[in-house]
């Protein structure tokens, strides 16, 4: 539709923008809520997660002479705002997952986001023990746990090799 990845084929359609196949797949398989409320929740704090990630995701492809003042803030903001916004929110809900009791598309979404932000600094967790058992819990679940062993789709941190190849494709 848009000439862009990603691109999905998947029930003889070709799916395109992130959203958008992360919501038609969640609906699918329902990951996403029972109501429309629990469709909010999930897509707020899946928002609020994505501008963490997004944060992370850069942070590799930040000029030398400004990563440091890049990393500390990345790691204020981690430990500041992020971390303990989904810690009230298990602390709040008291149940094993985001939202309801069942597994969300944002359940998925901040196991993943907690793994980036050890790969930033392993100590950033400290302090917050339900986001600790959360990820334990998680990471425990069949599929997850089959995910997160080498070999796997996830996708390793990005290195310096992979960044100057992403230099050259995209001249920056």
């Amino acid at each position: 539709m848009f000439q862009q990845v990603p691109m999905v084929e998947m029930d003889g359609m070709k799916l395109v923008q992130s959203r958008a196949i992360l919501n038609y797949i969640a609906t699918k398989y329902n990951l996403y809520g029972k109501d429309t409320k629990e469709r909010l929740l999930i897509d707020m704090y899946s928002e609020g997660m994505a501008d963490l990630y997004e944060m992370i995701t850069r942070f590799p492809m930040t000029p030398p002479d400004e990563k440091d003042a890049k990393l500390a803030s990345l790691k204020d903001r981690t430990r500041n705002r992020f971390l303990p916004a989904f810690e009230k929110v298990l602390k709040s809900h008291g149940q094993d997952y985001l939202v309801g009791n069942t597994l969300s598309r944002a359940d998925v979404f901040l196991v993943e986001l907690l793994y980036s932000v050890e790969e930033v600094d392993s100590s950033l967790l400290a302090g917050f023990p339900l986001l600790q058992a959360f990820k334990t819990r998680m990471s425990n679940l069949p599929n997850v746990k089959k995910f997160l062993q080498p070999g796997s789709q996830r996708k390793p941190p990005t290195d310096e090799k992979r960044i100057e190849e992403l230099r050259k494709v995209f001249k920056f």
